[in-house]
């Protein structure tokens, strides 16, 4: 099957066809890749961790990861938010709320930022199947503060200040350095397991190529890819952009 659009050349109608073998290549390879990642062993849980959630009068309380898990429920997806940012890190901070009284190397990373902006629109789908969870190591009332002067509606937000789930699920370095792994977790009856961790983070890339640890989740990298000029090499995520209307 071809279609054609207007104004088209056959040129381009036959390298459109070309690059449509490529495309049907590459779907079948990400279903793969899914195939296989579901056929993992199941691996281990050392503790059940102890993480910190808004409680009905607002303050800390204490949730276990074993509680994340809800009725008819069994897979939890865990993403980790460099909040504080890396070290090295330089762009802007926040411009307003108190947020932006923050040193700049404790408040939040633009690109996580970036991608939680977009997680939070797809939450309320997602946890109709699925148990979803961000976890930063800041204290909860800043994790929420910021929460709120984003706008972020649907995300469940927890704290990792009291427990050594970073370091053990590779969101920390030894240095003590914040990154953004996503685990997946799954629970059997009453044993959990850790499913699978974004470990493209730490793996080598190619020349011009950033990890893509998350990339089939985020929208915004995936539609630059659609564009003839791609995934910008000059430019990043940040936490606002000047107003151009």
């Amino acid at each position: 099957m071809s279609i054609t659009f207007p104004g088209e050349s056959a040129d381009y109608r036959a390298a459109r066809d070309r690059l449509l073998e490529q495309e049907i290549g590459l779907r079948r390879a990400t279903e793969a890749v899914a195939a296989a990642r579901r056929q993992l062993p199941p691996g281990g849980v050392p503790q059940d961790y102890v993480f910190q959630r808004e409680g009905a009068d607002g303050t800390p309380t204490d949730v276990r990861l074993s509680e994340l898990f809800a009725p008819g429920k069994d897979a939890l997806v865990i993403y980790s938010f460099m909040f504080p940012r890396d070290p090295g890190d330089e762009r802007p901070g926040p411009q307003t709320g108190q947020t932006a009284l923050l040193p700049l190397a404790e408040g939040p990373c633009p690109s996580c930022t970036a991608f939680l902006d977009q997680l939070d629109g797809a939450a309320e789908h997602a946890s109709q199947r699925i148990n979803l969870a961000v976890i930063a190591k800041s204290p909860l009332p800043r994790i929420l503060t910021f929460a709120k002067e984003r706008g972020w509606r649907r995300l469940r937000l927890l704290s990792s200040v009291i427990t050594t789930y970073n370091r053990d699920y590779h969101a920390e370095t030894a240095e003590g350095a914040q990154r953004p792994m996503l685990n997946v977790f799954h629970r059997d009856g009453d044993t959990i397991r850790h499913v699978w961790g974004s470990e493209l983070l730490y793996a080598p890339t190619d020349p011009g190529q950033d990890p893509r640890h998350v990339g089939t989740l985020e929208p915004l990298w995936n539609l630059f890819d659609l564009t003839p000029e791609g995934r910008p090499t000059d430019w990043d995520e940040q936490l606002s952009y000047p107003d151009r209307h």
